[in-house]
């Protein structure tokens, strides 16, 4: 029944395709533009975000933070004259819900692009679909290497520095800091883990013991004490914020104390603290990276202006890191739109991202360019001091092959004054 159903669907979608629409997607024989998701006033667009589910903790305040950027901006004119209309879908961080709600916002809802999908597993399945049906795949909330993919999936960009490349850089650390000690890993069961694994090895060879979880089983009691087994004195993790909270939390309940490195994703202190309740003194000296300014940063410009739209657009929600991932996703596809032009289609946008040249509150440049869709080229380390993470060192860049992992000593960007980006 499954194979009928997608055979139907497939009919439905060539049938759509093949009645009038051009390589951008929106146009007719005739010359009158119809873009999707695209009026004189509007630009609509989508996502899907784990509003509920495993993945929840922390990550389901990033779209809503997104959606108050635009709403900052829409208060300030819009962009080209149209305001922004952000449909968020919840998919529960399940891949079967990933697709029903993705097809939902592109089918029925028309958005124009598909912006900050959340989730390597979620996202991997959507790939195909949204390819066939040329909808632009940007900024993708996840390090996979699978967003960069240029000639596969010319429609789709990343946004996180992938998850080698942040590997290779807590590699280098554990590497010229903790060196003679015995590194472990534990990640989760897909192309998150399996980067993140990548990455560190390139840099220290193979590690003395891993271990991996699936999220649908919320216990990690066999791995930390595999792990504990193993004698590991490093323990690195690539986990989402509530497997990093399970891992530390019951590595503590077993008396297992080796030194946490935890890739970006799973290290936000005020989201994994709040999961560890009273156990989260245990984040103390925990070492991760981040590639945006921390949270806690109130003299950094951009900090001071997503507070800003916190406070008059969010709720006030509590400020955490997520909270300035979604205002930076937000501000970057701002940009990409003002690149695009008054006249935007999909192929501008995507050619606009393309040529890049984007500047924003990353601490290391974005990547983007014909040959490379990956998002931000490294990042910089960091460790929880006094509840909060501080960064120390300089930022790094490197690739996700055999390139070195090298100091970035670029210029930090303030934002415009009126805190909307103009082309």
């Amino acid at each position: 029944m499954k194979r009928i159903t997608t055979a139907a669907l497939s009919v439905v979608l060539l049938a759509a395709a093949t009645a009038g629409c051009t390589n951008d997607g929106g146009s007719t024989p005739g010359g009158s533009t119809n873009v999707p998701g695209v009026t004189d006033t509007e630009i609509v667009v989508g996502t899907h975000m784990p509003l509920t589910g495993p993945a929840a903790g922390g990550y389901s305040k990033i779209a809503p933070a997104t959606k108050a950027y635009f709403d900052y901006v829409n208060a300030n004119g819009g962009v080209h004259g149209r305001k922004i209309t952000y449909k968020i879908k919840d998919d529960g961080y399940n891949p079967a819900n990933t697709q029903t709600v993705v097809r939902e916002l592109v089918l029925q809802d028309k958005v124009f692009a598909i912006l900050n999908g959340l989730g390597t597993p979620t996202h991997t399945g959507v790939l195909d679909f949204l390819k066939t049906n040329r909808v632009p795949d940007l900024f993708v909330a996840s390090g996979s290497r699978s967003w960069n993919q240029a000639d596969k999936y010319p429609g789709t960009f990343g946004f996180n520095p992938d998850y080698t490349v942040e590997g290779k850089i807590l590699g280098t650390y554990i590497k010229e800091n903790l060196a003679g000690k015995k590194t472990c890993f534990l990640g989760q069961d897909d192309d998150f883990g399996r980067d993140s694994l990548a990455g560190v090895e390139k840099i220290l060879g193979s590690v003395a013991a891993k271990e991996s979880y699936v999220t649908s089983n919320p216990n990690v009691g066999p791995q930390m004490g595999a792990l504990k087994a193993a004698g590991c004195e490093v323990v690195v993790l690539a986990t989402v914020p509530g497997f990093t909270a399970l891992s530390i939390g019951t590595a503590a309940k077993i008396a297992f104390k080796p030194q946490f490195v935890v890739s970006n994703v799973g290290a936000d202190p005020t989201t994994v603290g709040k999961a560890l309740g009273t156990g989260a003194p245990l984040l103390e000296g925990v070492v991760a990276t981040n590639y945006l300014p921390l949270n806690t940063d109130d003299a950094n410009p951009w900090i001071q202006l997503f507070k800003k739209v916190n406070t008059e657009h969010n709720g006030n929600a509590e400020f955490d890191n997520n909270i300035v991932y979604g205002m930076s996703v937000g501000y970057l596809f701002v940009q990409a739109l003002q690149a695009a032009g008054k006249d935007v289609t999909r192929d501008k946008l995507l050619e606009a991202v393309t040529k890049n040249g984007f500047q924003g509150p990353g601490l290391v440049p974005l990547r983007f360019s014909a040959a490379d869709h990956s998002g931000y080229a490294g990042a910089q380390l960091t460790k929880v001091e006094g509840g909060k993470a501080v960064f120390f060192g300089t930022p790094y860049t490197t690739d996700d092959g055999d390139g070195p992992v090298t100091a970035y000593q670029g210029q930090a960007v303030t934002p415009p004054q009126s805190g909307v980006p103009t082309a």
